[in-house]
């Protein structure tokens, strides 16, 4: 549920492609890499050849990441699941799917679809190795693609979540016992438990004498970690909020001001009720909503003979949602469009305003009761 963040560079199969800020660090850092591995094993080429090849391979790598993650997608789309994005970051890729699977076996599917397309090219890059006749920078860089990809698959298959191999074993858990939230949480604590070890083995190398390599791996450990306890929470919010809609948590108080009130007396309203959001009549007839954020755009001393109307929003420009929809969507749809509050429409009449700490406190409210369940 988290905004995109990133550079778009373009897009594939209508799926924009994203490089994260982190991702030029571990670009640079395989670059010199591959230039300095090229250096040793082909002391014969120029510097030129060295750098060149290094950079190339590079991005045939990511490449590589970039097509792993069009596996799930391809997958997920088939399943009628929207693919949101790939980005590619300091760690490898990520594709965030619209939403979670409906049943264990599309589940398996899109976490399987990864590391085969990783194998899949790992032997194709073999394959360009022995093509007869063929130069021998061409057989460096593919007989180093076919390891890395042969490498990434087989990590990813590792069983622990967020890892493709964490999604294989969630399927498998949610297969046997039909419970998503058990599947999850057996996954994430899977994920853990090879997190810690990741980081535990990484220290034990640094102390060996390999401080990259141990550093690195103890890197990759603690990031696992942080993204298994964050999937395993995503899936609790989630889980929370199945079944409430937004009529059940609008407030159906619905503060209202005339579209000939001064921004002023707006602003005075804010202050007196805490109510940041109102509505715009034109009689009895809403028109539009006014917000802090819209009252800012007109010069303070200007709004004392400036209508709300002036700066409102326009009705047919505001996103609102219906009292059958699904709170869970509405709360994504609020942090996708970085908007606190909405007003609630039953045909053509606003029938309450809904907000992200409304949202919440029914969150917080039913996670408490859940705890309280279990004890």
């Amino acid at each position: 549920m988290e905004q995109q963040t990133g550079i778009r560079v373009g897009q594939i199969l209508k799926i924009p492609i994203y490089l994260h800020p982190s991702w030029f660090i571990i670009f640079a850092l395989i670059t010199f890499s591959l230039g300095t591995q090229f250096k040793q094993q082909h002391p014969g080429w120029s510097p030129s050849q060295h750098w060149a090849l290094g950079i190339i391979t590079a991005i045939l790598f990511f490449s590589s990441v970039v097509v792993h993650e069009l596996g799930h997608s391809v997958v997920a789309m088939r399943y009628k699941i929207p693919v949101q994005s790939i980005t590619l970051f300091v760690f490898g890729g990520l594709a965030r799917i619209g939403r979670e699977p409906t049943n264990s076996r599309q589940e398996f599917n899109i976490g399987i679809a990864g590391p085969i397309t990783s194998f899949l090219l790992s032997g194709g890059f073999y394959l360009v190795t022995r093509i007869p006749g063929a130069s021998e920078m061409v057989i460096a860089t593919a007989t180093w693609l076919a390891e890395i990809n042969f490498v990434l698959a087989a990590f990813n298959l590792v069983p622990g979540f967020p890892l493709d191999g964490g999604r294989i074993f969630r399927a498998l858990v949610w297969g046997i016992t039909n419970d998503f939230s058990k599947a999850t949480r057996y996954a994430a604590r899977s994920g853990q438990v090879i997190a810690y070890l990741m980081i535990f083995g990484g220290i034990a190398q640094f102390v060996a004498g390999d401080k990259i390599g141990g550093l690195w791996l103890a890197f990759i450990g603690w990031f696992l970690r942080d993204a298994a306890q964050e999937s395993y929470a995503q899936v609790t919010i989630r889980s929370a909020l199945t079944g409430i809609r937004a009529g059940d948590v609008m407030t159906q108080d619905i503060p209202a001001i005339g579209r000939e009130d001064s921004i002023e007396n707006y602003v005075q309203e804010v202050l007196r009720t805490g109510r940041r959001c109102y509505v715009v009549n034109n009689g009895e007839i809403p028109v539009g909503l006014i917000t802090l954020d819209a009252a800012r755009s007109v010069p303070r001393e200007d709004w004392s003979n400036t209508s709300v109307q002036a700066a409102m929003m326009p009705l047919d420009k505001i996103h609102w949602a219906q009292p059958a929809e699904p709170v869970l969507s509405v709360l994504e749809r609020m942090q996708r469009e970085d908007i606190n509050q909405m007003p609630v429409l039953d045909g053509e009449h606003i029938v309450g305003m809904i907000a992200r700490d409304t949202i919440l406190r029914a969150l917080q409210t039913r996670l408490q009761a859940g705890h309280l369940a279990e004890q």
